[in-house]
């Protein structure tokens, strides 16, 4: 076990301060910090740490850990590139029922929700999101009013 924690934690630095795109540029660099270990062990490792892959300001893809919220040792403002990309991947929200449903252009709503959990009220259980759209959960007796006013703190709804 002392082995996948220290696993854990390289990867969480090597993400903090590389620029990596893929899971195939982060095995070459944990083999060469040497951690052998397969493309499926990653895998499970990033989903356990929560990394996300969001597009940075480059156009190009990254992974982030959930505490960095888009930012690393780039050089980013952390609240100008949040709204920049929240606003550039938003498209639209809806309704089903309880629960809300935004759709995001691909690839935009990993981060998007990462941004919605961390920033999320008292309204938000949490949110669950797939290429280009995100579940949100709300909690028990949140109306819809109640969960529009709370997402358009972090989504450019009207």
């Amino acid at each position: 076990m002392k082995d996948k924690s220290n696993r854990l934690l390289l990867i969480k630095d090597l993400i903090r301060n590389n620029k990596i795109g893929s899971q195939e540029e982060l095995l070459v660099l944990l083999h060469k910090n040497n951690f052998d270990l397969t493309q499926a062990t990653l895998s499970r490792d990033l989903k356990q740490l929560k990394v996300a892959k969001m597009p940075d300001h480059e156009g190009s893809y990254v992974y982030l850990l959930p505490d960095d919220s888009g930012v690393s040792r780039h050089n980013w403002n952390k609240v100008q590139d949040q709204g920049r990309y929240t606003s550039n991947g938003f498209l639209s929200l809806d309704f089903c029922g309880i629960f809300a449903v935004v759709k995001t252009k691909p690839g935009y709503s990993g981060g998007i929700a990462a941004d919605i959990d961390q920033r999320a009220s008292a309204e938000i259980l949490g949110t669950i999101a797939g290429d280009d759209t995100i579940l949100i959960i709300p909690k028990e007796h949140t109306s819809r009013a109640d969960l529009i006013r709370s997402l358009s703190d972090i989504l450019p709804i009207q």
